[in-house]
């Protein structure tokens, strides 16, 4: 899978990284990440898997772009407002990088869909905003045995992990056996969130997929980030498997 000289110039400032140089450069041409929602997460992690040379990006998002959406949710613009996601995030794509393909499935995950989705893609990025959809990805990402960037934010604060449940580390239901009450974490349109806390965090799951896609460096298996934008803290909690775990039963997938 050749360069033209116009990617060679494109992504000069990766391919001279030790850590990536051209082999690495050409796992990410060659490699496909499924990105589930297009909004305040998946917005800047989309915006970088591309500028990286990601070279097919899927996102799942069934949703249109609102004005309320915009403080925070930097792939789309103004003019999108009314704008189905998946067809504004395709514009932002094709105007970053044209030899990166935008795979848009304007649909919502569900059970009947999850599996086909995830399975058809290297690695899921989560960037939903519900745990009912936490836990459906978290299912069928170990399932298909594909790795999964998670990470979600509040207000001034986020929290990202790698889950590969089969190679060892724990799920996402080790970390998180139970959905909090209802009510106990609002929801961000209710207790708001820092715009720029997306972006943070959104290219912080792009990291830790180029890492992976690469082999560069340490992922963020078995390691959950929690940062404090407010505070200027982050901290790294070593997390395990979960004995009985239903996802993945404490045990490495056969």
């Amino acid at each position: 899978m050749a360069f033209s000289d116009e990617e060679l110039e494109r992504y000069a400032r990766h391919i001279v990284l030790h850590e990536i140089g051209g082999p690495g450069q050409q796992r990410l041409k060659a490699a496909r990440v499924l990105v589930i929602g297009a909004g305040g997460l998946g917005s800047p992690a989309i915006l970088y898997l591309a500028a990286a040379g990601v070279g097919t990006i899927g996102v799942v998002d069934d949703d249109a772009v609102s004005l309320s959406n915009l403080q925070r949710q930097v792939l789309h613009g103004t003019g999108d407002v009314g704008v189905p996601k998946v067809q504004s995030a395709d514009s932002a794509v094709a105007r970053i990088n044209p030899n990166v393909t935008l795979e848009p499935h304007a649909e919502r995950l569900d059970e009947t869909n999850a599996l086909a989705l995830i399975g058809a893609y290297d690695l899921v990025l989560d960037g939903s905003d519900n745990f009912d959809t936490r836990y459906l990805v978290n299912r069928a990402a170990a399932r298909m045995q594909k790795p999964l960037v998670f990470a979600a934010i509040g207000r001034w604060e986020g929290q990202i992990s790698v889950f590969r449940a089969w190679a060892g580390g724990p799920c996402y239901a080790c970390v998180f056996p139970e959905s909090p009450a209802p009510g106990l974490v609002p929801a961000c349109a209710e207790a708001g969130v820092l715009g720029a806390m997306a972006g943070v965090i959104g290219a912080m799951q792009a990291v830790e997929a180029v890492k992976l896609i690469t082999g560069a460096g340490a992922p963020l298996d078995g390691k959950l980030m929690l940062y404090d934008a407010l505070q200027a803290e982050t901290r790294i909690i070593r997390v395990k498997k979960r004995a009985g775990c239903p996802v993945c039963g404490g045990e490495a997938a056969e």
